[in-house]
């Protein structure tokens, strides 16, 4: 609302404003205190496909709906602002600015200061791999021949030194993107009192060269555990309870040490959940949810059978379940009995778990449905899905939540 007009003429490209005696929020939050980590009950969710207003107004109605859930963490896929709007956020571009996209800050202000009078806390999906072209740290020191981030560039590598980069790679190791990686999370913590934070690509914090081979990527990698060991002892000595989620998927070995550092570690077992779910035997031993199964000394594996990156469960169930004679998974009745059951071998593991938003009512829309819904692409991966809040009103559906 009231957006500055753009300076046309003026200006090109981004512009910000700069605005003084601005009125400060008023926290409603004082005596609230954090859910225990080992205890949490996240609840993903892409604010653009979880309410069809997209803004916080309204997911703000939604507490009552995720506390009776059971649910005491909601984790924010990326809102600070990112390149264009139809997005995941994974393309950032301003780390201090929360999108505009999904509302003006002081609702994202106040969904936190909710959450916390209700018991919940609230975790910040970061990424803090890679920048996108939009960003003024980018565009700054830009090699305009080579098309990338110049040589002498502060906070950037030239070349990204591993896999599945995007965007622009950071250099982790320089000081100048130490001071910004910890400015970025002091901001967060400290103006809207975010519990915490999930690392997108995690196993990308380090300077060294990978190139495209994986498997060198994954192995274990100490000036890597050392980088996120400073991360974590910056934000703490600001906060001690910060909640430290990474998205890292490395050598057991080098997970472990995080682990016993104080960091979660997102613990996938989307297939062998989908397997069980579908009834096959194959690959579908789930005992990976439980910490133990990693060597952890202490409940920090962030077990799901969902996430934002996971093909729906109950759309494998439902597509490619197995049936025997009169026996047949696939029917929405049998397939949400699958879910229901996958949820009893899922919830009571010890430790931290997750849901991805909308699997309490059995989504089962693909996680490659386009825009159409009933057109079904690789392509469409990151396209806005349905918002299906009406599956509340199924009975079926109500018994799985």
């Amino acid at each position: 609302p009231n957006l500055t007009p753009y300076p046309a003429g003026l200006a090109s490209g981004n512009v910000s404003v700069f605005q003084t005696a601005q009125t400060p929020y008023n926290w409603q939050d004082g005596s609230y205190v954090k859910p225990e980590q080992t205890g949490l009950i996240i609840y993903e969710l892409l604010l653009r496909d979880f309410v069809a207003a997209h803004d916080y107004k309204t997911l703000i109605d939604t507490i009552n709906y995720l506390k009776n859930l059971g649910v005491n963490a909601i984790e924010l896929m990326p809102v600070s602002e990112f390149e264009g709007n139809i997005s995941w956020g994974y393309n950032p571009s301003f780390y201090f600015a929360p999108d505009k996209y999904y509302g003006p800050k002081d609702d994202l202000r106040a969904f936190i200061d909710l959450c916390h009078q209700n018991g919940i806390a609230v975790i910040q999906d970061i990424v803090l791999n890679h920048s996108c072209g939009q960003s003024p740290m980018v565009q700054m020191y830009w090699d305009a021949t080579n098309g990338t981030p110049a040589a002498d560039n502060p906070w950037f590598n030239q070349y990204a030194k591993h896999p599945y980069n995007v965007c622009y790679d950071m250099n982790h190791e320089s000081e100048y993107a130490h001071k910004f990686v910890d400015d970025v999370l002091r901001y967060w913590v400290t103006q809207y009192h975010m519990d915490g934070f999930r690392f997108d690509l995690s196993k990308g914090f380090t300077q060294f060269y990978s190139g495209n081979d994986v498997g060198l990527w994954g192995q274990y990698d100490q000036s890597r555990i050392n980088n996120l060991e400073r991360i974590a002892d910056q934000i703490w000595s600001v906060d001690p309870t910060t909640i430290m989620i990474l998205e890292h998927f490395a050598d057991n070995s080098e997970e472990q040490v995080l682990s016993n550092y104080g960091f979660m570690l997102w613990s996938n077992s989307n297939y062998n959940y989908a397997q069980s779910a579908m009834g096959y035997t194959t690959s579908s031993d789930i005992s990976w949810v439980a910490y133990t199964s990693h060597g952890f000394s202490q409940p920090h594996a962030v077990g799901y059978m969902e996430s934002h990156d996971e093909e729906r469960v109950i759309y494998k169930v439902k597509t490619y379940g197995n049936h025997n004679g009169s026996y047949d998974v696939r029917p929405l009745d049998s397939a949400l009995n699958r879910i229901k059951q996958a949820a009893c071998f899922f919830i009571p593991f010890p430790g931290p778990k997750m849901i991805w938003q909308f699997g309490e009512l059995g989504y089962d829309y693909s996680i490659n449905t386009c825009e159409n819904p009933s057109q079904v692409s690789d392509n469409c991966r990151l396209s806005p899905k349905p918002v299906v809040w009406n599956y509340y009103d199924s009975p079926e559906r109500k018994e799985l939540f």
